[in-house]
């Protein structure tokens, strides 16, 4: 089979990643595949490169997914890159294709979905408003509000140690510039992002954060974004209590949203208690998968 492989560029770069793209046709033009890979720029990751083939299914088995791969992994060499990361529904043909081209299974994920018309929304709403000694509940949608800025963007450091097994993820480094033009990005493109905040009272610090992302007509599925707690304010049942305040917000200015969906590694035990605990329910796994090019 004949590929033409043809790069593309994304026109929009991102606060702390730029993408390029790649397009596969067959000799008469069709177009049977597409790669894209994300180049990292944010402080702790300029290391780090993801990478996303996709081949339509009937041309599959042809070459189509190696000759792009061969062109993600050659330019991700290119920029300086030392890993390359991608991500297969397990038991898919993406998962055997990576792990045939020397990519090795670093991170296990499980997909969940709270589907609304079934969850207990009194028991819910029962454990977001239960009080909690020393600690107050804060919200709001889209960019953080100027008095909060700066403690949310500190706040961030309670995901650099969010269980991420062999995967050369790197540290984010966040500021209060990131995060402002990381919730714009979100609401360009439409959606709607509300964030619940666990306030330390003794100094009015965020001690904790639970972000999810609602479709802009309101409808369908919401997907939850980062949930984490300080280390110093763990033991105190924060994150349980900001997830649950986040579903019953998003119910509340929401009643059409008939679901939420999340991913949480298979090694993070407390975060997967909290979702089976709100009622969770797993959906399928999917496998990281982690190319180190320094070894290639």
């Amino acid at each position: 089979m004949t590929v033409h492989i043809t790069p593309l560029a994304d026109p929009e770069r991102g606060a702390s990643s730029r993408r390029l793209a790649w397009l596969a046709s067959d000799a008469e033009g069709h177009p049977v595949g597409s790669a894209f890979l994300r180049l990292f720029t944010g402080g702790g990751q300029e290391h780090l490169a993801e990478a996303d083939v996709t081949v339509h299914p009937a041309e599959r088995r042809r070459g189509v997914g190696g000759r792009l791969l061969d062109a993600v992994i050659a330019t991700a060499r290119a920029e300086g890159r030392r890993t390359v990361l991608a991500q297969a529904r397990e038991g898919s043909p993406g998962d055997g294709f990576l792990a045939v081209r020397g990519f090795r299974r670093v991170l296990a994920l499980t997909y969940a979905r709270l589907s609304l018309a079934d969850a207990d929304l009194e028991r819910i709403t029962r454990t977001a408003l239960r009080s909690h000694h020393g600690y107050e509940l804060t919200y709001w949608e889209g960019v953080v509000p100027p008095q909060l800025a700066r403690t949310f963007a500190d706040s961030r450091r309670a995901m650099d140690d969010m269980p991420m097994d062999d995967t050369d993820y790197g540290t984010v480094d966040w500021d209060v510039e990131r995060v402002v033009a990381a919730a714009e990005a979100i609401g360009r493109r439409g959606d709607r992002l509300q964030t619940v905040a666990a306030v330390d009272m003794s100094d009015g610090t965020i001690a904790g954060f639970s972000e999810l992302v609602v479709p802009g007509d309101g409808r369908g599925n919401a997907q939850h974004y980062g949930t984490g707690v300080l280390p110093e304010h763990r033991g105190h049942g924060l994150g349980l209590w900001m997830k649950a305040e986040s579903i019953r917000r998003a119910r509340e200015h929401h009643p059409e949203l008939s679901g939420l969906l999340t991913d949480t590694a298979d090694s993070n035990g407390p975060m997967r208690a909290i979702n089976e605990a709100l009622g969770y329910v797993p959906t399928h796994k999917a496998l990281e998968y982690q190319l180190d090019l320094l070894t290639h």
